[in-house]
């Protein structure tokens, strides 16, 4: 297991690499973005001119999702991909629960805290109402067309 100061870093980095996979077998062009306050995780190229970015959001436990750097005004042709792993992050072979949304619909998810200093994304509004979007590779499917 990290440490706990590296648990963030190795949940988000391990999941960014869990979408991009799948990305890849649903047959793809996607590319990782590098560096750690980017707003973009993904870019998936769909032909000349034409590509759609994705954001990954992960948690490790059964937590809600921070979405503190996602941003609250829709942006077309960008989807965000919310990971929990279910309080199973140390068992790879576990896989973990996906939601997959277009920008626009998970803006309007987010809370803010009592204090107004966090953003989140709560996980029983996810789990709960919007099980459309759990495991809806499609849905990326198709913006690549």
């Amino acid at each position: 297991m990290p440490p706990a100061n590296q648990r963030g870093y190795a949940t988000n980095l391990a999941s960014e690499f869990y979408v991009l996979s799948a990305l890849y077998r649903l047959g793809l062009d996607a590319n990782l973005t590098l560096g750690n306050k980017k707003g973009v995780d993904i870019v998936v190229a769909c032909g000349p001119g034409r590509a759609f970015t994705i954001e990954v959001k992960a948690v490790a436990g059964k937590d809600d999702w921070l979405v503190g750097n996602l941003g609250l005004t829709p942006r077309k042709h960008h989807y965000v991909v919310l990971v929990s792993y279910e309080a199973a992050f140390e068992e790879p072979d576990k896989a973990p629960r996906i939601w997959i949304f277009k920008h626009e619909d998970v803006v309007q998810l987010i809370r803010h805290s009592k204090t107004g200093t966090a953003r989140f994304i709560q996980r029983k509004t996810v789990r709960d109402l919007w099980t459309a979007h759990a495991q809806n590779w499609d849905l990326l499917r198709q913006a690549a067309v």
